[in-house]
């Protein structure tokens, strides 16, 4: 998903994976998935399968753990900041975790597109030192809607290879 906000600063992109579901509804799947499941496992230990307690609680804990994973990687971000002197990529997961600044002058805008119509092209955003894949999370038409945002505010330099280097 991309969404974007322009300001007298600049304009501020943000991408981010799809997220079908919030992390509450994951709850409620896992509440409706445990009680069935324990209560059957009460149920045989109190008749003497006791064996079969811990069985299902490490189920469940395992279906939480998994919940909270696939959760905790659709709250990847990527942020681009686009001002009249530079612009500034930020990625990671609830607060940035690596960061990046380009002069405005010097960053480009490069595309490699895929063969079948299917797949996003691959984007990324570089200067003359470094290049920086963006958006490689998001599907065709996320990709396309982020494509179209920084072609209005950056040049694009290239059409495959950034460079002379692959990314």
């Amino acid at each position: 998903m991309v969404t974007s906000s322009r300001s007298k600063g600049g304009l501020m992109i943000v991408a981010r994976p799809n997220q079908s579901q919030s992390w509450r509804s994951n709850i409620y799947i896992l509440l409706a998935l445990c009680v069935p499941c324990l209560g059957a496992a009460i149920g045989f230990s109190l008749l003497g399968a006791w064996p079969i307690l811990p069985f299902a609680g490490l189920e469940m804990l395992a279906l939480g753990s998994a919940l909270y994973y696939c959760h905790w990687k659709l709250q990847y971000r990527q942020v681009i900041t686009l001002s009249d002197d530079s612009v500034r990529i930020d990625k990671g997961h609830y607060y940035p975790r690596q960061s990046w600044q380009f002069k405005r002058q010097r960053a480009g805008l490069t595309i490699v597109p895929r063969n079948h119509p299917w797949e996003s092209p691959d984007l990324a955003l570089h200067d003359r030192s470094e290049t920086v894949r963006i958006g490689e999370f998001l599907n065709r038409e996320d990709a396309l809607e982020l494509l179209a945002l920084l072609r209005r505010e950056l040049r694009v330099d290239s059409h495959g290879v950034a460079g002379g280097r692959q990314f």
